[in-house]
């Protein structure tokens, strides 16, 4: 009899059909109502989710034969991990399976703002180009030599902070501690990053500590040259105060692939035309995404084996 795996979110299709070879999935199905199981969850050995999926208590309760928790990104901020522990159920996460795409996605973010990229798309597309003699886009200040600020200095900070450098930019950075074995400018606290950065990437893992960290104290501090990169979680930005921010000026521009409440983007946002707006994608390179299925596949087979799990933070 197939071990049974209890999915919460629709999962890549291909990766559905790898595991239904091996596994009975049942699912997809809201983790916020633990009493709207699929028949047959009880059964389940692992649960397949996503970091921002909330798996709680409760729902570890229901699952009485759960041995597995998979994240299949990076995320696991909506995991309870004191439960998993407690009820001796393993959590696992795909680790840096996908932090190459997300880091290079992030360069396009940062220049799709800073360098005014969707602008000149639609100076193009309205007919208003019509020589440099005529009318030209407005001058900006550019990337070499001006100062990157990453606040998270993880596996994908690191491949942005590399980049960067490829960039001619200075990198500066904002961590739980300073990493001794990298060269780049630690900062004792988020706003003192802010204050010196010209371009400020939110790549910190989310957390209660990270809830609205990039407030309008902070929106200031990166002044009115500055531009916001988001591809962390939503939850990290104060999406009021980045709002208002851009409305007045506050700073140049920013761009967005996270928002707080996915898929929702709200109306004052989607109204800046100086903020540049991604559907959540940074990971959705195909070598990123066989990346993680691979976690994901040989971490259940290494369950159901008894072998070493892969990524294991719980």
């Amino acid at each position: 009899m197939k071990p049974t795996l209890l999915m919460a979110p629709q999962l890549p299709q291909g990766l559905v059909t790898q595991l239904e070879a091996h596994y009975r999935v049942l699912g997809p199905f809201s983790p916020n109502d633990p009493t709207a199981l699929p028949v047959g969850a009880e059964e389940a050995v692992a649960l397949l989710t996503i970091g921002g999926l909330p798996t709680r208590a409760a729902l570890l309760d229901a699952l009485p034969a759960l041995r597995l928790v998979a994240c299949y990104g990076t995320g696991y901020e909506g995991v309870e991990l004191a439960a998993c522990r407690e009820r001796g159920i393993a959590v696992t996460t795909a680790g840096d399976a996908n932090a190459t795409a997300v880091a290079e996605f992030t360069f396009g973010l940062i220049l799709a703002s800073a360098r005014c990229l969707l602008q000149g798309d639609a100076f193009v597309r309205s007919g208003r180009w019509q020589g440099n003699a005529v009318e030209r886009m407005p001058q900006v200040p550019g990337l070499a030599g001006r100062r990157l600020g990453i606040y998270g200095l993880g596996e994908i900070g690191r491949r942005i902070a590399r980049r960067g450098e490829a960039f001619d930019m200075e990198i500066g950075y904002f961590n739980r501690s300073p990493r001794a074995e990298l060269d780049y400018l630690y900062h004792g606290s988020l706003l003192e990053l802010a204050r010196w950065s010209d371009v400020l990437v939110v790549a910190v893992r989310a957390s209660a500590e990270t809830v609205g960290a990039v407030d309008a104290e902070v929106l200031a501090a990166l002044g009115e040259e500055g531009h916001l990169v988001n591809i962390s979680r939503g939850s990290v930005v104060d999406e009021e105060a980045l709002a208002a921010a851009l409305e007045q000026q506050v700073i140049a521009g920013a761009a967005l692939d996270v928002f707080a409440r996915e898929p929702e983007v709200p109306e004052r946002l989607r109204q800046q035309p100086n903020l540049v707006l991604s559907p959540h994608v940074a990971a959705n390179a195909a070598s990123a995404q066989q990346a993680q299925q691979q976690v994901m596949l040989a971490n259940l087979e290494a369950m159901v084996q008894g072998g070493e799990l892969r990524n294991r933070i719980a």
